[in-house]
Formats: C-alpha cells, structure tokens, sequence
C-alpha cells in the first residue's frame, strides 16, 4: 500500500457513516459527534460539520 492508502485508510476509520430520521446519509468524523446518543437525534449543528453524502455521490447512489 502506498502512502497515500495508508493516510487515507487511517482517516476512514476515523469516520462513522450515519442515515439521519429522514433518510439522509452522512459522512462524519467520530471525533465530531461526541454528544450524540442516537443517530436520529444528529442536529443541524453536527450535520455541517459533516459530509452529505449525497452531495458528493448524486441522489439516486
């Protein structure tokens, strides 16, 4: 594995992949929801400071 795998593999598996109560994915970094108990309960404040996922992948992914 080249470098760049290595960075980019160790940065993955800093993140949580979580669906919002209305169907949204998201891309976070585990270190950025601290406060969360339930994925459901993911407010507007934890969600910019993580990635919608279908903003990068389209709707329809």
């Amino acid at each position: 594995m080249s470098m760049r795998g290595k960075v980019i593999s160790e940065e993955y598996k800093k993140m949580v992949f979580i669906q919002d109560k209305d169907g949204k994915e998201y891309a976070c970094y585990i270190d950025d929801l601290k406060n969360i108990k339930k994925k459901e309960d993911l407010t507007d404040e934890e969600k910019e400071k993580c990635t919608d996922i279908s903003q990068v992948l389209g709707d329809s992914w």
